[in-house]
């Protein structure tokens, strides 16, 4: 697929899934931007990028949380490349306790990082895609974005929160030209594991590649089609 001239953001961009999908669009010719908190990683992906693909790249540090970080990313972005045809929002944070060993810190972390920052993504993104009346916003809920799990009470109700939302934007931003995505991921071996206590077998679940590759197909679907949602679980977590 040749995207030369097409802009891809990716939030979230550092590492896991977002770094992947950001070297997807790269091959093909996109523009990049580029943003995550760590802006060391950042700059890391930016040189590899620009050396391996000859990709125009835009990476600033940015932190989700904050609505002003977000917008200021849009805004050199348009200045840059004049427009967003890809907004792939992969920042999130992950937090598996029982509910008893729940804090309302942790509650609060969870829905800045997993539902106000894409929320406040898209009250920078969405403009500039209604005004070029077309655009594909590609969000990562996650399988427990769609079903419950033991000791993901916090967790969850961030991601169904997020699940929710992007299925109310699909409505209203139908007739703009805007079309949404949601990936449905069961256990993807990434970082988001490093810190969970938890019993699991990394080596069972999806590659990072294999989520990666799933959100670039949904993010170039041809023409009208529309990949709404979409659920890829290890074949040891079937439904």
């Amino acid at each position: 697929m040749d995207l030369t001239g097409k802009t891809a953001m990716i939030v979230g961009a550092g590492r896991g899934i977002g770094r992947a999908v950001a070297e997807l669009f790269a091959k093909d010719g996109a523009n990049l931007v580029l943003a995550s908190r760590d802006e060391a990683e950042l700059l890391e992906l930016e040189y590899k990028l620009a050396s391996h693909y000859n990709s125009k790249v835009l990476a600033l540090a940015t932190d989700a949380t904050i609505p002003a970080d977000l917008q200021h990313l849009v805004d050199e972005t348009v200045n840059r490349f004049g427009q967003i045809d890809f907004l792939v929002y992969a920042a999130g944070k992950g937090i598996l306790k029982p509910f008893g060993e729940l804090t309302v810190e942790d509650f609060d972390e969870l829905i800045n990082v997993n539902t106000r920052g894409a929320f406040a993504a898209f009250k920078a993104v969405l403009p500039v895609m209604e005004r070029q009346k077309s655009g594909r916003v590609v969000v990562l809920p996650g399988i427990l974005g769609r079903a419950p799990m033991a000791n993901a009470v916090a967790y969850s109700a961030a991601k169904y929160a997020l699940t929710g939302m992007v299925k109310c934007l699909a409505l209203e931003y139908k007739r703009a030209g805007v079309k949404f995505s949601l990936m449905h991921f069961g256990g993807v071996d990434s970082a988001f594991w490093d810190n969970i206590t938890m019993r699991v077998q990394r080596d069972k679940m999806l590659s990072i590649e294999a989520a990666a590759n799933a959100v670039y197909f949904a993010a170039t679907q041809p023409g009208d089609g529309v990949l709404g949602e979409l659920i890829l679980q290890p074949e040891s977590h079937q439904l």
